[in-house]
């Protein structure tokens, strides 16, 4: 009894002196609540059916505490800060998928590119009911986190729901995930192609250089990707408008105490400033990739494409509690440059396109033209569109519509653009 009133006395003096740094406006700590906590916690630890230490117990309010206030809110020991690092310096082990505990049960954010996770099929709004037979009923993301996470080549077996089908049980083999969080390519002649999975410490310098690797082979015009991205370092997200706007106000930040009301602003200096833009976006794409859509957005910078975003419009900070504990705790929510807020709203494209499946009724190259005519006269210095011609760019422009209806959408509303430009001069 004396040692845990000694642990609760240096408790208490420990929120005393944090509420002596907050506003004079705050109300005093309150003593009944504090005395209910003293004697729940004496009833549990003198009458539960097993015997359960201090430390665990206070770990365990801890916990709650945070649970209750939202689903990013957090507490951090050991193992839980490294893979934060990790996370955020871009490789770890295990499944590749960003979760939540916001419902009863964990929920899939987003799969990250080119891991298990995604490779197995799963998708944003899936639940994981179970991990390893183990129930995730009122489980948190961290500890669902630990378990997915483990030795490289073993196995993890999740049962998973997907909304409106029966739970399937998936086994998924546990790799190293060394995510690379900037891909490119050229969609056709003039149309870039940028995909954006993550926001990490590396993001900016290689997104620069795939812009200008994209410059370099001709894009007049680029489609940035940010679907299925659950966002990362807002710095990063930052960096990316920076090179498509000039001195502006990307986002914004507000919270309770004055350190939370902060605004990130671009440079000057703008590495593609008249390139036409469309940004893709599902309701994958969360936090840092809405800082994006939206500021793009805001200055009419850009075409956003897709469906409604995630809508996690909060600012999470990291409070160190000592060497090897932390919090993670909500502090302010973002806007974006119109003072628009992201939380629980999201970003709702300009063009609202759902993912479909979709085929052409009659492929190009399956049709007679002219040119197919034998002794058709011919064309004068031009290339004529005969069916191996038609056939080849049916193979290209088919296979993006067939596999990603909405990336195809979205190099469509990239030409339209850079047509109307033409017509303009």
């Amino acid at each position: 009894m004396k040692r845990s009133l000694i642990s609760l006395a240096l408790y208490c003096s420990s929120l005393t002196i944090w509420a002596s740094e907050q506003p004079d406006d705050n109300p005093p700590l309150p003593l009944e609540e504090l005395r209910a906590f003293t004697q729940v916690f004496e009833q549990i630890r003198s009458g539960y059916v097993e015997e359960v230490s201090d430390q665990e117990l206070f770990r365990a309010a801890i916990r709650g505490m945070l649970s209750e206030l939202d689903p990013h809110s957090t507490y951090l020991e050991n193992d839980d800060y490294v893979d934060l690092q990790q996370d955020s310096d871009g490789s770890y082990g295990g499944l590749g998928i960003e979760i939540s505990d916001t419902g009863e049960y964990i929920s899939v954010v987003s799969p990250i590119d080119d891991t298990p996770a995604s490779k197995a099929g799963l998708r944003t709004g899936d639940r994981i009911i179970e991990i390893d037979g183990q129930t995730t009923h009122n489980m948190t993301s961290s500890e669902a986190a630990k378990r997915m996470r483990g030795e490289i080549g073993e196995a993890v077996t999740l049962t998973v729901s997907t909304k409106g089908q029966p739970a399937r049980s998936l086994e998924l083999i546990r790799a190293a995930v060394p995510i690379t969080s900037v891909r490119h390519r050229m969609l056709d002649s003039e149309i870039g192609y940028l995909r954006i999975s993550q926001f990490q410490r590396r993001t900016t310098s290689q997104a620069r250089d795939a812009i200008s690797a994209l410059k370099t082979d001709g894009a007049k015009a680029i489609v940035i990707d940010v679907r299925n991205n659950p966002g990362g370092l807002i710095k990063a997200a930052v960096d990316i408008v920076d090179m498509f706007i000039g001195d502006e106000i990307v986002v914004t930040t507000k919270g309770r105490h004055p350190s939370a009301e902060m605004s990130y602003r671009s440079t000057p200096t703008v590495s593609a400033p008249d390139m036409p833009i469309v940004v893709l976006i599902n309701e994958g794409s969360a936090s840092a990739s809405e800082i994006v859509a939206g500021a793009l957005q805001d200055y009419d910078r850009a075409i956003i494409l897709g469906t409604r975003s995630f809508g996690k419009g909060s600012v999470q900070t990291l409070l160190p509690i000592s060497d090897t504990r932390a919090i993670k705790l909500t502090t302010a929510r973002y806007f974006t440059p119109k003072g628009h807020s992201i939380q629980a709203k999201g970003i709702t494209p300009d063009i609202y396109v759902e993912r479909a499946r979709i085929e052409s009724v009659q492929p190009r190259d399956l049709y007679t033209t002219e040119a197919d005519l034998d002794g058709h006269l011919a064309s004068n210095n031009l290339e004529e569109s005969n069916r191996e011609h038609r056939k080849a760019f049916n193979n290209e422009t088919t296979a993006i519509l067939e596999r990603d209806n909405q990336l195809f959408d979205a190099v469509t509303a990239a030409k339209s653009v850079l047509f109307t430009r033409k017509s303009e001069k």
